[in-house]
């Protein structure tokens, strides 16, 4: 890791604690049973593809669940439902952060969409009294905004580009195997953040 002079943090499950099975959960309870075919953390379908990488709205996604699913829910309680997996923003995590960013060219590359964002950014708020979590990074990457998403080799090297990197000294650290493989075929390093590890584990 010597030659390493950027870093490429994932978001959930990296400085966000997330629970894929509550919002799994939270749809069963509203008669959503076969939710698992369309989200999980190593999967998703095209709808929820298209709203991760923007080509839909929120109010559009809603929509298109509801025929998908054919539930009879309301906006609201999908996105509740949807919301259930953010959990929380753990301290010594962002404590860490404040002083990695000394050491490192640091960004972020998240898959995530509109409605989890404006979720997150108020967890953030809240737990943090600070106004953006973005603040930390040179430039915080979002799916739906960047228009791709991982673990597409298209997603890491469009960031690359356009921050003028040299992905053999960009180090990418993530908590999902699939996105680290296309980390690599992009020819970033990679770092598998897989629990109970966490950033406070790494030796950067």
């Amino acid at each position: 890791m010597n030659n390493m002079k950027n870093i490429i943090f994932d978001l959930g499950g990296v400085f966000m604690d997330i629970d894929f099975s509550r919002t799994e959960q939270s749809f069963v309870n509203l008669g959503v049973t076969n939710f698992k075919e369309l989200f999980t953390q190593h999967h998703a379908s095209p709808l929820f593809e298209d709203l991760e990488t923007g080509k839909i709205s929120p109010e559009v996604f809603y929509a298109f669940f509801r025929a998908e699913t054919k539930a009879d829910l309301t906006d609201e309680q999908i996105k509740n439902a949807w919301n259930a997996l953010l959990i929380n923003f753990p301290p010594e995590r962002l404590n860490w952060l404040e002083q990695i960013k000394h050491k490192y060219n640091i960004y972020l590359f998240s898959n995530t969409n509109q409605i989890h964002y404006d979720a997150f950014m108020e967890i953030f708020r809240k737990e943090t009294g600070k106004a953006d979590f973005n603040q930390y990074f040179i430039k915080a990457y979002y799916s739906q905004t960047l228009g791709l998403r991982k673990p597409y080799k298209e997603s890491y090297l469009k960031i690359i580009e356009e921050q003028n990197l040299i992905a053999a000294e960009t180090l990418f650290i993530d908590d999902t195997p699939k996105n680290i493989t296309g980390a690599k075929e992009a020819g970033l390093q990679a770092i598998l953040l897989a629990p109970p590890l966490t950033v406070l584990d790494l030796d950067l």
